[in-house]
């Protein structure tokens, strides 16, 4: 079973109450791993969400982000969110030389919007000023053909490891994945059920900082920080955001949500092969709390698709889907392929992720 068909089955599976569990997919969750006595999700800082934007930000042209502007809003985000007057006071406050501390980005709507090269740097240059080591620092993606498109090695200190799980999306490589650490998800029969963690994170991370972007999302509704944590660190996506996203030791190593808002995509997302759909809100969110950020994503593209006229990611009518036509939704903004389920917010802070009640 493909993805989107597993996602439009799960949308037609009716919605029951906590009593009533008999069509409740089963859901197991494997790991030797135990929660800290914080888990980076929510972490410190629990329902706060800090918003910085900047006209200056991106060259009116070219489209190009400034690096300059980029280490100002960093600086602006971390000291708000921490409290403190230093941009270094406040990475130390997540960060020291003891860390092995993975980046993860997001490389999925390359060309157009990616995580910024002048954010993935930026963060690496003030992990370092906190002491960490740059040959323990890791920028990682699920797919290497995707890292290597984006290509952040020459923005980088040489010593940063740029690593992958897999070097394409084919299921033709399990290497990258740890066996021991996995979500077991039989929903509709599928024949591969097993949702396997990245052993860079199991084997080897400390924390892990999340750089997602500002997109829309065909069966989920939005990506954010969610989707790109629990999706882009296992081996497949058969099972719910939240779940995923709640399995040790990724939810207490990922201490750090930074969403590039430099770009987004506001329909056909999560790719982003042409700039039709691509909007730029210039803007930055930072956080520990990655239900807290990916709600007022919510709200910031379903804003955007109003104002282009564009039907509401909640729309379940079953007179805008056409069902896995890629052709009819990337011309026309008011159809779904799938019955989107931006839903998966509210429930990963059903799973204590965070606060979406804001």
């Amino acid at each position: 079973m493909d993805r989107r068909t597993f996602v439009r089955l799960l949308a037609a599976v009716p919605l029951v109450t906590p009593r009533d569990t008999r069509d409740v997919p089963r859901v197991r969750v494997v790991s030797p791993y135990r929660p800290s006595v914080t888990p980076g999700m929510p972490g410190r800082y629990p329902g706060r969400v800090v918003a910085v934007g900047s006209d200056q930000v991106l060259d009116p042209v070219t489209r190009a982000s400034d690096g300059g502007v980029v280490r100002e809003m960093m600086a602006r985000g971390m000291c708000a969110l921490t409290g403190t007057n230093a941009p270094g006071e406040a990475w130390r406050h997540f960060f020291g030389p003891a860390d092995v501390v993975g980046i993860k980005v997001n490389c999925g709507g390359h060309p157009h919007v990616v995580s910024d090269h002048a954010i993935v740097a930026e963060t690496v240059r003030q992990l370092m000023n906190a002491g960490v080591p740059a040959a323990q620092i890791y920028v990682y993606e699920r797919f290497q053909q995707q890292l290597d498109a984006v290509n952040y090695a020459p923005h980088l200190p040489g010593e940063v490891q740029i690593v992958a799980a897999e070097r394409e999306n084919a299921y033709s490589d399990n290497s990258g994945y740890d066996p021991a650490t996995y979500v077991e998800a039989d929903l509709f029969g599928e024949e591969d059920t097993r949702s396997n963690m990245m052993r860079l994170i199991t084997r080897r991370l400390t924390k892990i900082i999340n750089i997602p972007n500002v997109k829309d999302h065909g069966a989920t509704g939005a990506t954010g920080c969610l989707k790109n944590i629990a999706y882009g660190s296992r081996s497949h996506t058969y099972s719910f955001v939240g779940r995923l996203a709640s399995v040790e030791p990724l939810r207490s190593r990922t201490v750090l949500q930074i969403m590039d808002g430099l770009r987004g995509v506001w329909h056909g997302g999560p790719f982003a092969h042409t700039d039709r759909f691509v909007f730029y809100p210039r803007r930055m969110f930072f956080g520990t709390d990655p239900v807290a950020i990916d709600r007022l994503l919510l709200d910031i593209i379903d804003e955007k698709r109003k104002a282009e006229g564009a039907i509401s990611i909640w729309d379940r009518s079953p007179a805008s889907l056409r069902t896995n036509d890629m052709s009819a939704r990337d011309s026309d903004p008011n159809v779904n392929i799938l019955i989107r389920e931006p839903g998966h917010v509210e429930y990963a802070s059903r799973l204590g992720l965070g606060v979406y009640n804001l």
